[in-house]
């Protein structure tokens, strides 16, 4: 109730503001987020929606906001501030969110991982087999979260996906095989049911674990098989691994990136080094999704990116 009122509070001051400066236009909805208020603002017809975005320091002070973000969503004009008191989003309720959604008739297709809310408030997910994704990059320096969204990521594939040995009779499960240069990261998942192997560390374990890897991708690809667990091959320092694997590494990883999709291997890369000198030709032209937080340079963000 508290916050009901506060937020038509809020959409009055947004009307107000407005209406001082010509703008007809009325709050029609909202949506409130762990961190964000978004109220939808329907302009009447003729009025100029860049008056609007021209008035955010004005919005954002009417509101008591350190900011204020003005967009248009077709129609209407999304007014966004930050909250008062954000609120960390929790794996566990989302995901019985989406198992209640499941068991509804919904359905969350396999080899689907968990990435927190979209702008909506809706879950978002991304789905590893799609073509549009097959293997993703996370990048950013010390502290932007990047080691807990691989470790939210993991977790959620192996709460959504059954083992090899648990999921012979459901379309062969989920193997994951997690490869931590830094030995800090992913060490919480060893005896996880669904890893190939234990979690990897060392530098001839990697290199062998990649080995392993193309070993399997080319019988896969000879045996043209179905209903085979996917592989998803999770890396926390995608720098390290290059820098002291060397070309070698880099091989079997390009190889991996190129034709690991067709026999259901997948890689999920984390650095904080998202530099052209280290990761080069491989980020640009095989890793389609890229999750970028902050990074220490435009140069770095560029190769993040792919820009």
């Amino acid at each position: 109730m508290r916050m009901r009122k506060k937020l038509e509070f809020q959409a009055d001051r947004i009307e107000a503001v407005l209406a001082l400066h010509k703008v007809p236009a009325r709050v029609t909805g909202g949506t409130v987020t762990p961190r964000w208020v978004r109220f939808q603002v329907l302009p009447a017809v003729g009025a100029k929606i860049s008056r609007i975005k021209n008035l955010s320091e004005e919005l954002a002070a009417a509101l008591d906001a350190p900011s204020c973000r003005v967009s248009r969503r077709g129609a209407a004009v999304a007014v966004e501030v930050p909250r008062d008191d954000p609120q960390p989003v929790r794996l566990l309720p989302l995901f019985r969110q989406l198992d209640a959604g499941r068991q509804a008739g919904g359905n969350i297709p396999p080899v689907t991982a968990i990435l927190g809310l979209a702008e909506d408030g809706a879950p978002l997910l991304i789905r590893l087999p799609s073509p549009d994704v097959a293997h993703v990059l996370v990048a950013g320096t010390t502290g932007s979260g990047k080691t807990v969204l691989l470790q939210t990521m993991i977790l959620s594939l192996a709460m959504a996906n059954p083992a090899p040995s648990q999921g012979e009779s459901r379309g062969g499960g989920l193997a994951l095989v997690l490869i931590d240069p830094k030995g800090h990261a992913l060490g919480l998942f060893d005896g996880l049911p669904h890893l190939a192997r234990p979690v990897v560390r060392e530098v001839e374990e990697m290199t062998e674990a990649l080995r392993s890897l193309l070993r399997l991708m080319e019988n896969r690809q000879a045996q043209a098989g179905r209903g085979q667990p996917h592989v998803v091959v999770v890396i926390d320092e995608l720098a390290d691994l290059l820098m002291v694997g060397g070309k070698g590494v880099q091989w079997a990883l390009t190889r991996l990136t190129q034709r690991g999709r067709e026999a259901g291997i997948h890689i999920i890369a984390a650095t904080q080094k998202p530099t052209t000198a280290v990761l080069g030709s491989l980020v640009k032209a095989n890793f389609p999704v890229r999750l970028v937080g902050r990074v220490t340079s435009v140069e770095d963000a560029r190769t993040a990116t792919g820009w």
